[in-house]
């Protein structure tokens, strides 16, 4: 018997508490009303934003040189956790791939001429898996609990990490044949003569970050759209940032296979124009002071793990208006 009471008492007592704290912080935020586990999945294109291809002028890290030919798809699942109605955490992993192309340039004599000219290209397949805080700043300010026809939007903030592999197209006896950049140290990295320059990892931290609204079409479904910037650490995403080299290096380092490979994909402008013959080594070949990064635009489908069970709800305190 003294047990049950103590057992009432508390469930009066937490209650209390939970209305109180309810009220005074926000009266539409109702603490454990709703589920507190979400999944879902992602899908949306990806894009490059890096030293490869760009628009007119200078080259940039922002959305001015978006080249929409160049356009991947990236693709995921996720997880989401809430502590309170307001912020939520989150697990992703998604996989995709991004691809960028100088000769997409449109050349107009300009500061553009010379990326037009260096006519450089890499893909690469994108691995990922970060951790997340999402923040609903309108949750405050919503006139009823349940989910149904709510629109929130948000924003989130985290920290991962991706594998990729950058690749280019060799144009050998044999046909054409995509190439792994990485082992071919186009710009000397490992050797011995630029010892500033090691060889990267192909597996990098990133700082996800973004901005989304989802739209809950029932209390356990909602459908969303959310833009996810990914900056990262690292500026040879596309296996291009510094100068030049003595293309006799790589007989130093690497296999005849290898030094053929290396020799052509570290300078291509003669395919561009074979008439170019112009001295490269120590000339800039990419920019090293910007970081490579990527985005994505997902169109997500969720659900609110738990919210069909209506009898689930029945058992939780009740909130006055």
């Amino acid at each position: 018997m003294r047990v049950f009471v103590t057992i009432v008492r508390t469930f009066v007592f937490v209650c209390i508490f939970l209305t109180t704290a309810s009220k005074s912080f926000s009266q539409s935020l109702v603490f454990g009303r709703n589920s507190q586990y979400e999944a879902g999945l992602a899908l949306g294109p990806s894009f490059f934003l890096g030293d490869l291809g760009g628009n007119r002028g200078i080259g940039t890290h922002f959305l001015k040189d978006l080249n929409f030919k160049y356009t991947k798809f990236m693709g995921g699942v996720y997880a989401n956790y809430f502590p309170a109605e307001w912020i939520g955490v989150r697990a992703a992993f998604h996989l995709g791939q991004i691809e960028a192309n100088d000769s997409v340039i449109n050349d107009h004599g300009g500061k553009e001429h010379d990326r037009k000219q260096r006519n450089l290209s890499f893909k690469s397949n994108i691995y990922e898996a970060y951790l997340a805080l999402e923040i609903y700043p309108t949750v405050f300010f919503e006139q009823y609990d349940e989910l149904k026809g709510k629109l929130r939007p948000y924003g989130v903030i985290g920290i991962g990490a991706f594998h990729f592999n950058p690749k280019a197209p060799y144009y050998g006896p044999n046909g054409t044949q995509w190439v792994e950049l990485r082992p071919l140290r186009l710009e000397g990295q490992g050797m011995a003569e630029y010892p500033d320059r090691k060889q990267y990892s192909l597996t990098q931290l990133e700082i996800p970050m973004g901005f989304g609204v989802k739209y809950y079409v029932k209390e356990n479904l909602y459908v969303g759209i959310e833009v996810l910037h990914r900056q990262t650490f690292t500026d040879y995403l596309d296996n291009t940032s510094k100068t030049y080299i003595d293309p006799a290096l790589f007989d130093k380092y690497l296999s005849p296979t290898q030094a053929t490979m290396a020799k052509q994909l570290m300078y291509r402008e003669r395919f561009y124009n074979p008439t170019i013959n112009r001295p490269i080594i120590n000339q800039q070949r990419g920019d090293q002071k910007d970081k490579d990064a990527y985005f994505s635009t997902f169109i997500k489908l969720g659900w609110r793990l738990g919210q069909w069970n209506p009898a689930l709800r029945q058992l939780r305190c009740p909130v006055y208006y």
